[in-house]
């Protein structure tokens, strides 16, 4: 009995593996169940009787293709606790990066499968799973910026960051792949583009920083214009 749970187990991990291969490379309406199971070379019937549908394989084997990353890759960088809040920008900004360029790590595929010819199944996951990492990137963007700084400012600046770790380790995935006909400029080092990325952040932060105290002192002048004075001091 033992053994059969271990043979069970196994054979749900191979099909978790092999379903966020295909449907990495194929998105989910052009994905069978027999591709699945060829890939994983078991039994057709094994999707159904490990998961019911090929609608809980798909949410489930981007699932698992997540967290598999997020155990390689911690979204903290490996960055000590008592780093400063700089470092710990790098840190994450370096995790991402590295989970985007995994050639083993499905999760980013899919979801750019799902965003060109979407089904709506993962929505409800990929919010649970992705906001606490966004929130964690925002406390450190927050305490960068600055009491003076407003929720634009920071998505802003999220987006921004967000963009230029995609951006540059999609194509470089893609290329190795033999997925970008155009290739690259130059081979880049990831831990360089990292600090260069953080750097390039840092001074648009400050930027953004000196820009957001600059418009509080202007709102607190216009408010102290527009306060009527106390009748004392008349």
């Amino acid at each position: 009995m033992k053994k059969h749970r271990i043979d069970g187990q196994e054979t749900r991990e191979h099909l978790l593996t092999a379903a966020g291969k295909c449907f990495a490379k194929k998105g989910f309406w052009e994905t069978t169940n027999a591709d699945i199971c060829k890939e994983a070379n078991i039994n057709t019937a094994a999707v159904n009787y490990h998961f019911s549908s090929k609608d809980n394989l798909y949410i489930e084997a981007w699932r698992y293709s997540f967290e598999r990353s997020m155990n390689t890759y911690p979204p903290d960088g490996g960055v000590a606790p008592e780093a400063s809040t700089e470092e710990k920008l790098q840190g994450r900004i370096l995790a991402i990066m590295q989970r985007i360029g995994d050639p083993d790590n499905y999760e980013t595929e899919i979801i750019h499968k799902e965003m060109a010819n979407p089904t709506g199944l993962l929505t409800d996951t990929i919010h649970k799973v992705i906001k606490p990492i966004d929130d964690g990137m925002k406390a450190i963007i927050r305490e960068l910026l600055g009491s003076a700084a407003n929720e634009q400012d920071i998505q802003f600046c999220l987006m921004s960051i967000m963009s230029q770790c995609f951006g540059p380790m999609l194509r470089l995935r893609r290329a190795r792949a033999g997925f970008d006909p155009s290739g690259l400029p130059f081979e880049f080092d990831v831990e360089a583009l990292a600090e260069h990325v953080t750097e390039f952040s840092l001074a648009g932060i400050r930027t953004i920083r000196d820009k957001a105290k600059k418009r509080q002192t202007k709102s607190q002048g216009k408010k102290a214009l527009d306060t009527p004075q106390d009748r004392s001091e008349l």
